[in-house]
């Protein structure tokens, strides 16, 4: 139960009801403190102002629209206007609706978890990153964010396995060959002299913690004990619950299953004043375009007709992963992963390729889910937005896995389509392997949050407080300049 100690204005609100979840338009938002077993001890917030131009929460006119539709007459207002329900977008609500006393929106053709959000596999490791990349310190933060979730949670006298799917695995990244041996020792050196806990495992201490697993005798992994993994379905919906939480204050609505057909722009100032839907206008001081894959599109409509130079470079990246249910004869302590998956992570687009180029790579990961189900996978190619199963690839994941998984290798398609189920997501991939995170030049209420490739469970704590402190004019606790549209998308 929650218990809510709300200090508004009586005038100036109405509510109505969407799903269960209030939406509404206010010009003033309440202080208040919040209880409730979803956080803990009281949370009290601070009355916070936003670092952008035209605060006033009343519809500015005149505007252009920018969009393929007609400008809705149901309209609604709010502080932060969030489009994308993936679990970036969600994360960042979560992060303003705890953080401040801000009014949050989150818009979405669909709902969370069918996108690349809900086809992935729920890693949290930091065995397969590089201690010397830009992403390493948002990766960093991002991990420990986590963590302390899944602390405060147990704090709370609750599991985090049952809330969030959450399992401290540990994870082993492998190789089977010397050279592979030697990337992987140097990986445990960089991951220790950066302060983390990794050791290397020859192929026989690999064997005693992963039995299943045969590399051969000049095979090794790095081992990273402290490396996690959730449930994104478990995670998604908790999130959902502590923002439904703050619907009871009026200060968070949902519109599902509603595309963006545009953007509202004043005449006068050139900034976004709103996002409008198949089926609102929603109005926001600051709006935050956290789209995967389709903020490109929605970026080209937004700057058309303006004089603001803009192109958000990403592009789909298909992936496949595979589930096996009830695949007794094999099981796993740890997650894992081959060496080889950090190169096909890493893999730089050519300008000779395009969204339709059919480059194919598959390399080795393994989890067991919550379910006890077995997850495979990957794969990674740039088909543009299709999303079509490929019986093909899902033959090249099985005889991959069954390189370093014997067992693997008396399962057939047949068995697999009797047993499997594939899983199929687009990774919003920028060409620099880089996310997109902060301010749009030339428009300063309006901020991208995307391009995380297969790293957006992994990287979305990281990345919501980032863009709540920038929205905020806050320090961030990262730097966030390697993040920047400016001289990447503009």
């Amino acid at each position: 139960m929650a218990s809510i100690a709300v200090n508004s204005p009586s005038s100036g609100s109405n509510y109505f009801m969407k799903d269960g979840v209030a939406s509404f338009n206010t010009n003033r938002l309440c202080s208040f403190s919040f209880e409730s077993s979803l956080f803990g001890s009281k949370i009290s917030t601070k009355q916070l102002t936003l670092s952008v131009n035209g605060t006033g929460t009343t519809r500015p006119k005149p505007t252009i629209y920018s969009g393929s539709g007609p400008v809705k007459a149901s309209s609604h207002s709010f502080d932060v206007v969030i489009v994308g329900a993936g679990i970036i977008g969600l994360t960042i609500a979560r992060q303003f609706l705890i953080g401040s006393d801000l009014s949050v929106a989150v818009v979405d053709k669909a709902v969370p978890c069918s996108g690349a959000t809900g086809a992935g596999q729920g890693y949290i490791w930091m065995v397969n990153k590089n201690p010397g990349s830009e992403t390493w310190e948002l990766t960093k933060r991002s991990h420990q964010l986590w963590k302390m979730l899944a602390e405060t949670i147990r704090d709370q006298g609750m599991d985090p396995f049952q809330v969030l799917g959450w399992k401290k695995t540990g994870s082993l990244l492998v190789g089977r060959t010397p050279g592979d041996s030697v990337v992987l020792r140097n990986r445990v050196r960089q991951l220790s002299e950066a302060g983390l806990r990794a050791e290397y495992l020859f192929s026989n201490e690999l064997l005693s913690k992963e039995p299943a697993v045969f590399v051969g005798s000049d095979g090794g992994a790095a081992f990273a004990p402290d490396d996690c993994q959730l449930d994104a379905w478990r995670t998604v919906s908790y999130i959902e619950k502590v923002n439904r939480n703050f619907a009871l204050e009026g200060r968070y609505a949902e519109f599902y299953h509603e595309p963006v057909t545009g953007l509202v722009r004043s005449t006068n100032t050139g900034e976004v004043e709103a996002v409008q839907t198949s089926n609102n206008t929603l109005y926001g001081k600051a709006i935050v375009v956290a789209a995967g894959c389709w903020s490109r599109s929605l970026m080209h409509d937004l700057v058309r007709g303006s004089n603001v130079k803009l192109d958000v470079l990403v592009k789909p990246r298909k992936g496949h992963l595979l589930v096996i249910e009830n695949f007794n004869s094999l099981q796993l302590n740890h997650g894992l992963m081959e060496v080889g998956y950090v190169d096909h992570q890493n893999a730089i687009l050519t300008s000779e390729q395009d969204d339709h180029s059919q480059t194919l790579a598959v390399s080795m990961t393994a989890t067991m889910d919550t379910m006890g189900n077995l997850i495979l996978g990957s794969s990674r190619q740039f088909v543009g937005f299709s999303t079509e199963v490929d019986d093909a690839i899902i033959l090249h994941i099985l005889k991959r896995a069954g390189d370093f998984f014997p067992k693997l290798k008396e399962l057939s398609l047949t068995d697999f389509s009797k047993n499997g189920k594939v899983r199929v997501g687009l990774r919003p991939y920028m060409p620099d392997g880089k996310p997109v995170i902060g301010r749009v030049p030339g428009l300063s209420n309006l901020f991208l949050a995307t391009g995380h490739e297969g790293q957006g469970l992994t990287t979305a704590l990281g990345t919501a407080e980032m863009v709540v402190d920038m929205v905020l004019g806050n320090p961030t606790h990262v730097d966030n300049s390697p993040f920047a549209a400016q001289g990447r998308c503009c």
